[in-house]
């Protein structure tokens, strides 16, 4: 299982899988993060969080913690 945490800068995936429960999982598809959507890395933090990702055309920058809830391929 590969998460968005560990894609590298200039990297592009699509989500497969949340993890969590709850408000967080809620969270994390209010920022639309859902199943099948296309993400890319664009920046992260000096000192690794957090980290911005391109969903839907827009910039977002999540947390390390929230990004390895989130499967992709």
């Amino acid at each position: 299982m590969k998460t968005l945490k560990e894609l590298k800068i200039g990297e592009k995936a699509r989500v497969m899988k949340l993890h969590g429960e709850g408000a967080i999982k809620r969270r994390i598809m209010d920022m639309g993060l859902t199943k099948g959507v296309e993400v890319s890395v664009c920046k992260v933090a000096p000192l690794g969080d957090p980290m911005e990702i391109t969903v839907r055309g827009y910039e977002l920058s999540i947390r390390k913690e929230d990004a390895e809830k989130i499967e992709i391929e």
